[in-house]
Parts: structure tokens; C-alpha cells; sequence
């Protein structure tokens, strides 16, 4: 993502895209590209601009906010607005980076935005470092700051939500993060995901059996989809 976050505002309230597009006027690092009121026009916006985050409301006509983000592109950040709260935890299964609950405040909309450039820095410095250095970065709570990791102290990650918390032997780190960066990120011979929620450090493990893996005495699961190649991971550096 470049510097200057470009986005599309899709809610088919008239009065609501005025408001954000105020917002995003106010912010340097924001450039709104487009806005709609009507989801399936906002398809074609959507591609014709490919833009870094969509600003998407939830209640709409035709198209559900929830049922277009189906079909946005991975790497196209989400943030929902909308009036109704009850929509918050589908909306963070979807790997929203944020939602944000109407009447919006200035204030709420700019930690939404710090929030999206939050996950790119946490991000870029761990893509490009990881797989190359003995450390890396991430980005833990509060304005600019980060933690080193060294990849020889991690025991094992875990997904929560869209969070990472780092588990070393001495303590637990959180970043606002994927799982899947990581996975995409660190050494491929030292790591692999044995489960939708973890990924491991191989030279940790004291034992296994067909449904689980220890680390000491740290117990985790060996989810179904990620057995087979778990076990070959394994049977390459058998004795």
C-alpha cells in the first residue's frame, strides 16, 4: 500500500457519505477515490479503482455490506459503519480492520485509519526482514511502537481475531496482525501452521501424536487440514 491510503465510501445513505468524505478531507493520509450509494454500482467502482481500504456500511439494500465484502479481494482493507452493533463480531470474522458504530466521531475515524496503517507498518518490516535477518519488528498498543523479535525465541503464534499474540518462553506479545503474514513471512524451514489458529516453531517441539503437539509442556492442536503436510515436515528430518 502506498503512503496515502486511497479508499471508496459505499453507503446508501447520502447524508452518512457526506460525513466520511468530510472526514477523509481532514486527513492527509486518506484520499477518497470514489462513493456510492448503491452496492452492486459499487462493484464496478471497486475494480475500476482498486482502492487500498473501503469505508462499508453493512444495512443496504439489494447487497449487504457483509455479503459484498465476499466478494472483495484479500488484500483490499475493510472497515464497516453502521448503526447496528449486533453486526461487530461477523464483521471482525470477515477480517475487517475496524468497525465503526454511527453517530461517528472524528475522533473514532481517525484511530480506525491509524488502525490501517497500524497492520501495513506491523506488516512490510517483518515481510521484508524475517526471512532474510535474525530479527524483525512488530507494532504493539500505543503510537510508534514496535517490538524486536528474534525468530530463535518464538515457541509458537496464535491467531485471535485480528490479532497475533507471540508466545517466547519469557513472555506473551500481541500485535495488530494475521496469521497469515507470518506464515508468509517467517523462515519456512524453521516454521509451519499446524492449525488454522497457530503456527509453530519446529525446533520446539518435544512430541506429537496424531491429534496434538507439544511444546515443554504447552499442549496444541493438530487441526485435520494441516496434518499430512505436518508429518511429512516431520518424516524429513527423522533420523
Amino acid at each position: 500500500m502506498s503512503e496515502v491510503i486511497k479508499c471508496i465510501i459505499v453507503d446508501d445513505e447520502p447524508h452518512a457519505i457526506r460525513l466520511l468524505e468530510k472526514y477523509t478531507d481532514q486527513l492527509p493520509q486518506i484520499d477518497c477515490l470514489a462513493t456510492s450509494t448503491k452496492p452492486l454500482e459499487a462493484i464496478r467502482l471497486i475494480e475500476q479503482h482498486k482502492p487500498d481500504l473501503i469505508l462499508l456500511d453493512i444495512q443496504m439494500p439489494d447487497l449487504t455490506g457483509l455479503q459484498l465484502s465476499r466478494l472483495i479481494k484479500d488484500e483490499t482493507k475493510l472497515i464497516f459503519t453502521t448503526a447496528y452493533s449486533e453486526f461487530a463480531v461477523e464483521g471482525f470474522e470477515l477480517n475487517a480492520v475496524d468497525y465503526l458504530l454511527k453517530p461517528i466521531s472524528l475522533g473514532r475515524f481517525i484511530e480506525a485509519i491509524e488502525k490501517v496503517k497500524s497492520r501495513n507498518t506491523s506488516t512490510q518490516p517483518a515481510r521484508n526482514s524475517a526471512k532474510n535477518e535474525d530479527y524483525f519488528f512488530v507494532k504493539t498498543d500505543g503510537k510508534n511502537k514496535f517490538r524486536k523479535i528474534d525468530p530463535e525465541d518464538i515457541l509458537y503464534l496464535e491467531s485471535i481475531r485480528n490479532y497475533v499474540v507471540i508466545h517466547t518462553p519469557e513472555e506473551q506479545i500481541i500485535t495488530y496482525n494475521t496469521l497469515k503474514h507470518f506464515e508468509e513471512s517467517l523462515p519456512e524451514e524453521s516454521f509451519i501452521k499446524i492449525h488454522k489458529s497457530y503456527i509453530v516453531a519446529l525446533n520446539k517441539i518435544s512430541k506429537t501424536d496424531n491429534h496434538e503437539i507439544w511444546l515443554g509442556e504447552n499442549s496444541l492442536p493438530l487441526g485435520d487440514t494441516h496434518r499430512r503436510e505436518f508429518f511429512k515436515r516431520i518424516e524429513d528430518k527423522k533420523l
